[in-house]
């Protein structure tokens, strides 16, 4: 993937990141997750005064994707005002799916700060073959 073909994915999470819900954190993160078949899914973060029940904006995208039938991904791009790292409940959950997920992670001005697979952002991953008995 170029530089080029990432330019609408960064746009879409950026944009995403303006319909974040963020009262408490103040922290609006923004998530454009490319299907296998380049249609792109938008998440954003949602947060809630009973904090465990807060949605981060990867989550949001992933989940939105899967309950329009998509489960094969390629890449997602996460914006957020300082480039922050996804959390971990959200690699775990990316890596059930795509573990060799390319993550780019940017700010708001597009700079990037992370280009790496999912598996070395989550080693040793758990995923569904861990599952499975030999």
């Amino acid at each position: 993937m170029t530089d080029h073909d990432l330019a609408p994915l960064i746009t879409a999470a950026i944009a995403a990141s303006h319909n974040a819900y963020a009262p408490y954190s103040n922290y609006p993160v923004g998530a454009a997750l490319k299907g296998a078949d380049g249609k792109i899914h938008t998440g954003c973060n949602v947060e809630n005064a009973s904090y465990p029940a807060t949605i981060c904006a990867e989550r949001s995208a992933l989940v939105k994707a899967v309950s329009d039938g998509q489960q094969t991904f390629d890449t997602i791009v996460i914006a957020s005002r300082n480039g922050g790292a996804p959390c971990g409940i959200c690699r775990q959950m990316l890596y059930e799916f795509a573990p060799h997920l390319r993550v780019i992670v940017v700010d708001f001005e597009e700079k990037c700060h992370i280009d790496a697979p999912l598996n070395t952002l989550l080693t040793n991953g758990f995923g569904p073959s861990s599952l499975h008995s030999e």
